[in-house]
């Protein structure tokens, strides 16, 4: 998989904003699989924030 554009990542305390999720919402799904992470291992996270799009619509429309 290649590394989205560097305008589309955003840090941790971002991508839980833009989903409605806690922080370590984010880092379980994370370790879960569910969304992809970018950076080094010791450096800080970033997502890429179309995928947080499509995960936040798809929980907007469960819930109702």
């Amino acid at each position: 998989m290649t590394k989205p554009p560097r305008h589309r990542l955003v840090p941790t305390n971002v991508a839980a904003l833009a989903v409605g999720v806690s922080e370590a919402t984010i880092r379980k799904w994370v370790s879960r699989g569910k969304i992809t992470r970018y950076g080094a291992p010791n450096c800080r996270s970033e997502f890429d924030i179309e995928e947080l799009t499509q995960i936040a619509m798809r929980r907007g429309s469960a819930t109702r």
